[in-house]
């Protein structure tokens, strides 16, 4: 094959090698260009649709969860808040969680890694135990975890 290809290279004339080159080359280029820049491209497109989306849903979500506050609020935790958020947090799993009391009603709280899913789930069952969060700042790493530093309250 390479034999025949070879031989049918030969017979072209110089000019006629030097365009089948810049032809070969281009097409090349025109398969790495659709072939991988575009659906890459396409997909980061859809991943920032997707975190807009997901930033206006949780808007919504905080705007919901003030109003229900009002409405009603839910039952006041007993006791110093620090130990126990220390303790939700280590029954949660989250071990590098760095709680900072302030004062016997309020703390924050700071974990430099977690995924979306358990540490939200983590924070609605601190919010049915009656402990508020006033303050929630929630930064993507370059892995898919956040690093969320919080402010809690008991609640009234």
């Amino acid at each position: 094959m390479t034999a025949r290809f070879m031989a049918w290279w030969r017979e072209r004339s110089l000019r006629e090698q030097r365009l089948l080159l810049i032809m070969f080359a281009l097409l090349g280029l025109t398969i790495l260009w659709l072939g991988i820049y575009r659906p890459v491209e396409s997909a980061l497109s859809a991943a920032r649709e997707r975190h807009q989306q997901a930033v206006i849903a949780l808007g919504e979500v905080h705007a919901q969860s003030d109003a229900l506050r009002a409405f009603g609020g839910s039952p006041a935790a007993s006791g110093p808040l620090a130990p126990i958020v220390t303790q939700a947090a280590t029954e949660a799993g989250f071990a590098n969680a760095v709680v900072a009391a302030q004062g016997e009603r309020r703390v924050s709280i700071s974990i430099p890694a977690a995924r979306p899913a358990p540490v939200l789930g983590w924070i609605a069952g601190l919010e049915a135990r009656g402990i508020v969060v006033e303050r929630l700042t929630a930064r993507a790493n370059s892995d898919p975890t956040l690093t969320v530093d919080a402010t809690l309250a008991a609640g009234s």
